[in-house]
């Protein structure tokens, strides 16, 4: 069951040799971790973790503040602060750091889900 204050997080450092990846895939290059891929930590925390299986990622909204360093281990972090049961709405606070302290980005991300307060069911 789903509460507010529950929190999931991941830990994850990029390579130069991710970056060349992507930039093949993407076209662009970048010089630090380029901002989809620190999204999609977030991707994956809704979608496998918090709130899980059966997640619509319905909305994000991400303010990045600082470049995040290659081959530094970055933590992205997801914690539920509203739960609205009757529309089975989560509400979510997202955040990247850097071991430092530096915030890397951080915002809101609303998500529609299978378990809100035991509210929804198949």
């Amino acid at each position: 069951m789903l509460s507010v204050g529950q929190s999931a997080r991941i830990s994850r450092s990029y390579t130069r040799e991710n970056l060349a990846a992507y930039a093949s895939l993407s076209g662009a290059s970048a010089e630090s971790v380029p901002e989809p891929l620190i999204a999609a930590l977030f991707s994956y925390l809704l979608g496998v973790e918090l709130p899980g299986s059966g997640t619509n990622y319905l909305k994000q909204d991400l303010a990045f503040k600082a470049p995040a360093p290659l081959d530094t281990e970055l933590e992205a972090k997801v914690e539920i602060t509203r739960l609205r049961p009757e529309k089975h709405l989560v509400d979510l606070w997202a955040s990247c750091t850097a071991p430092d302290g530096t915030v890397i980005c951080e915002g809101r991300s609303l998500v529609k889900a299978r378990d809100v307060a035991g509210a929804f069911k198949d």
